[in-house]
């Protein structure tokens, strides 16, 4: 699986992904760094199959009108240390994973559970 982490969470999530297996890359890492725009990278992670992580609303939106980007891990916990973040994608990598490859294109994490969007 292939992942792009949204400018709204931290780099360290990326390199935590990458070093679990999962080739991931940060906005930071696109040449426009965090300002690259919504449309962008919608664009790259189509183009590349990447599954968009992200806590920003604007994608779900776009996800709902234009399947925009093509599959999207929405993060909806709030303020959360890192540390905390990590923890919880340590926690539940496995069953997200396994909700991407059985072809769910729009899943939420929040602090309590894994939400399939169907």
């Amino acid at each position: 699986m292939r992942f792009l982490v949204d400018a709204q969470l931290p780099r360290r999530l990326a390199a935590w992904l990458n070093e679990t297996g999962f080739d991931t890359v940060h906005t930071l890492e696109l040449p426009l760094g965090n300002r690259t725009s919504d449309t962008l990278i919608n664009d790259v992670s189509i183009n590349e199959q990447r599954i968009v992580i992200t806590k920003d609303s604007d994608f779900v939106d776009s996800f709902l009108l234009h399947k925009k980007p093509s599959r999207l891990l929405l993060i909806s916990t709030g303020n959360i240390r890192n540390a905390e973040l990590e923890a919880l994608f340590q926690a539940n990598i496995e069953k997200l994973k396994e909700a991407f490859e059985a072809g769910f294109e729009f899943v939420e994490l929040n602090q309590t559970a894994i939400v399939i969007h169907s």
